[in-house]
């Protein structure tokens, strides 16, 4: 790409696609696809949508954006992009009655926009400069408001009773393999009042554990293993992200588990009780990663110690050190050490937290032991 101008709210215009990005500003959800389906937004004009012509009631039925224009199967969506650009002055006749001291127009496109859409604009718009929508969108979305915490606190409370029937039912899970786990889990974080899953489940028993990102596979949960499990659910859009670490079936797990397990439980606790706002995510990840590497763990603490939580659920502020972004109320983000001892096991304990303005709450309340009932 062209070199785009240090300062993002210069930008001329904004272009959306289906994405987070695009239901938070209009309110309106649609699955990426193959038609050119197009947000556009400016500083002088209103909003206007460009969607193709099937999906026109809809969008403007459920947006708030009053201009939806839309395109048939049989029209060119390139020409409807480029009829539109010139209406607001970004490409064609408009942009040349401009003066020819005027620099070229600035654009900023949805991160998760499809390259064949990005290639169209820049067709379009061949001497124009380019962003991406983060670079303004981010610090919009990083503060939630009272509705979009209420939803959080939602998801996570259906993601607590799923662990807590985790812990009660501990004895009879035994037995079971990482898959038939997680589909009860799912079918669970539903019956809790969530719906569907908000990432794939993590299932992680015995040695899979020790894989930060293993999702659930055919081994079969044994008394005393150690078990990641890395769950959440949605409600209103919003997500719950929870790990805990347990053992079913007996009360002797693998020998140094206990010590691992109190050193990453003191960690969290740790980078909890340093968050406040005017904090950096980088003094945050440092409390916990300090108790780690003075327990002797620091090479098996392998990532970030956590990240925002919104309609994505991994978006701002990324909790990472040396981290410079300081801590505001109303920013959501997880806590989660972990410790990873290849072949062996893991131990990851996480929760959410929302800033508030002389600290911090978890939106996680469950236990963070180990043991199960």
């Amino acid at each position: 790409m062209d070199e785009v101008p240090p300062d993002a709210a210069a930008a001329d215009a904004l272009v959306l696609f289906p994405s987070t990005n695009l239901r938070y500003l209009t309110g309106y959800t649609e699955e990426p696809g193959e038609r050119h389906f197009l947000l556009f937004v400016t500083a002088d004009a209103d909003p206007v949508f460009l969607v193709p012509e099937l999906s026109g009631e809809q969008v403007r039925a459920e947006s708030v954006v009053d201009d939806v224009r839309t395109w048939a199967d049989d029209e060119d969506p390139v020409a409807a992009v480029e009829s539109v650009l010139a209406e607001l002055g970004l490409a064609g006749d408009d942009r040349d009655d401009r003066d020819a001291d005027d620099a070229p127009p600035h654009v900023l496109v949805d991160d998760a926009m499809h390259a064949r859409f990005t290639q169209d604009l820049r067709r379009a718009l061949p001497s124009a400069t380019w962003g991406l929508a983060s670079e303004v969108l981010a610090d919009l979305r990083v503060v939630k408001d009272d509705a979009e915490i209420a939803a959080l606190r939602r998801a996570g409370e259906a993601a607590d009773a799923v662990v807590r029937e985790l812990r009660r039912d501990g004895d009879d899970l035994v037995g079971t393999t990482e898959a038939e786990l997680a589909t009860h889990i799912e079918e669970r974080l539903v019956a809790n009042g969530g719906t569907g899953v908000s990432f794939e489940t993590i299932v992680g028993s015995g040695p899979n554990g020790a894989m930060p990102h293993h999702t659930h596979g055919d081994r079969t949960v044994e008394a005393g293993d150690p078990v990641v499990l890395d769950f959440g659910t949605r409600v209103d859009g919003y997500p719950s992200d929870q790990t805990r670490t347990l053992v079913f079936g007996d009360d002797s797990p693998p020998e140094g588990f206990r010590e691992v397990h109190r050193v990453v439980r003191e960690a969290q606790d740790a980078a909890v009780e340093a968050v406040e706002p005017g904090v950096t995510t980088g003094a945050v990840d440092a409390a916990a990663r300090e108790v780690i590497e003075e327990a002797g763990y620091g090479e098996a603490f392998i990532h970030r110690t956590g990240h925002g939580v919104g309609l994505d659920v991994h978006e701002e502020p990324y909790v990472v050190a040396d981290g410079e972004r300081e801590l505001e109320p109303g920013m959501v983000f997880s806590v989660e050490p972990g410790i990873y001892l290849s072949g062996e096991f893991g131990v990851r304990i996480e929760d959410l937290v929302v800033v508030t303005d002389d600290g911090c709450v978890r939106l996680n309340r469950t236990d963070r032991d180990w043991r199960t009932d």
